[in-house]
């Protein structure tokens, strides 16, 4: 039978101006992420660009630049959008438990969204290993957050639904993955994941990644693979990258979280000085290196991915330091696309043990590894990597790998690193009502 009370409300949803209202501010706000992460796309590439042709035409011009780039990010992060810093992804877990406006106006805003896209193409342009898929999370949150205001949401569409969607569509729009957008937000942003803004998120989500793909045309992050392999002969590489690459993953985050703890009080002290000292030495780390650990990693993990020479088996440890590095300074600038550089580079070092694995395959296991070790959120870790290689045939060792990555980085890194940096930012906004420990 026709249930007629539900197509009563069915009916009534259909012709309320509030809530077609409420549509077209997500609809709208997902077209502007869209557009919005290819704009960072292309003057991040740009950027990145721009820093190697300078560094190869004058080697030492890094040792000035990228430490004078560091104060001036510190600077106008500081002074001009205070909450921009970092990977952004923490700062968007951070808004869901806010329980006051101003206190969620001060983690997402458009000013912080604009701050936050000058600030990661000005850090590519001095040689900092950072990526923009985490800062895109950040921005699109932002954006989603501010659109706000055009109409009132009840709170659970405002802390979870904008949020959340922002979020999701952010990830889908950097990497053209939609179904790992949608995977990010129920995995690592809402561990408690409700039904009801399910609809919300996957057409934000999905309207996002259509934009995205209409700007910049079909493509995949690192190209296509196809590398069907025996199973049995895939035994030992997964075994090997689950292992190492949680290893390094872990020891990775605990970096990340312990060291920034330590340096808290100093940055606070002295931030310019930190600032200089951290881009020395990542401008110190690339030339040593020959330039392969400035930026985002991406035309290194593609060369790797192909079987590519070119980068030393000293390229995993030397980017992980980079990166490491880029984020003790505090200035805006994720950990995506640096740590997938840096998980291709541990397949890359295990590939030669197992000739009878095509090198990619055990590239791409490496990258699994390395970022499931990072992020411990084996599923996203797994889509994510299989989007962006369109490679179907290795869905299962990938799984298996990440699973072993994840049980071993948390041995070392016994929180998941941005749960961990979420309570860390919300333990420093002062005041009694700013936030509950996420759980």
């Amino acid at each position: 039978m026709i249930d007629r009370h539900h197509l009563r409300r069915t009916y009534a949803a259909l012709r309320s101006p509030r809530a077609w209202r409420m549509r077209l501010v997500f609809w709208g706000g997902a077209l502007a992420v869209g557009m919005a992460a290819t704009a960072l796309a292309l003057a991040s590439s740009w950027g990145d660009g721009q820093f190697r042709a300078w560094a190869q035409r004058w080697r030492w011009l890094p040792l000035v630049l990228t430490p004078a780039g560091f104060v001036a990010i510190t600077w106008t992060t500081r002074r001009l959008f205070p909450g921009g810093e970092g990977s952004g992804i923490p700062q968007a877990i951070a808004a869901l438990h806010l329980r006051h406006a101003a206190r969620r106006n001060a983690v997402l805003s458009l000013r912080i969204a604009a701050g936050k896209t000058v600030a990661i193409v000005t850090g590519l342009l001095c040689g900092a290993s950072i990526g923009r898929e985490g800062p895109t999370v950040h921005i699109a949150a932002s954006i989603m957050h501010g659109l706000s205001r055009l109409t009132r949401f009840p709170a659970d569409h405002l802390d979870r639904g904008l949020i959340l969607a922002g979020a999701g569509a952010g990830l889908a729009a950097a990497f053209n993955t939609p179904l790992a957008g949608l995977m990010f937000v129920i995995e690592e942003m809402a561990q408690d994941y409700e039904q009801r803004t399910s609809g919300t998120v996957l057409v934000a989500v999905m309207l996002a990644g259509m934009t995205a793909l209409a700007l910049q045309g079909n493509y995949t992050y690192f190209g296509s693979y196809s590398t069907a392999v025996d199973p049995l002969a895939l035994a030992p590489p997964i075994v090997a990258c689950g292992v190492a690459g949680g290893l390094l993953g872990g020891v990775f985050s605990t970096l990340l979280i312990q060291g920034g703890r330590r340096l808290a009080p100093w940055r606070r002290r002295h931030p310019y000085r930190v600032a200089a000292a951290c881009g020395l030495t990542v401008a110190a780390i690339g030339i040593a290196s020959g330039g392969i650990t400035w930026g985002t990693g991406y035309a290194e993990a593609g060369a790797l991915l192909q079987g590519e020479a070119g980068a030393p088996p000293a390229f995993a440890p030397l980017k992980l330091l980079a990166t490491v590095v880029s984020y003790w300074s505090g200035i805006p600038g994720g950990i995506f696309a640096p740590s997938l550089a840096t998980g291709a580079g541990v397949g890359a070092a295990l590939a030669p043990w197992f000739d009878a694995v095509p090198w990619t395959a055990v590239a791409l296991l490496g990258m699994v590894g390395y970022f499931t070790g990072v992020v411990q959120t084996p599923i996203t870790a797994v889509v994510i990597i299989m989007e962006m290689s369109d490679d179907h045939a290795l869905l299962l060792p990938m799984m298996a790998t990440a699973l072993i990555a994840e049980w071993v980085s948390r041995l070392i890194c016994h929180r998941p690193l941005y749960r961990a940096l979420a309570d860390d930012y919300m333990g420093r906004l002062a005041g009694p009502e700013g936030a509950e420990p996420s759980r």
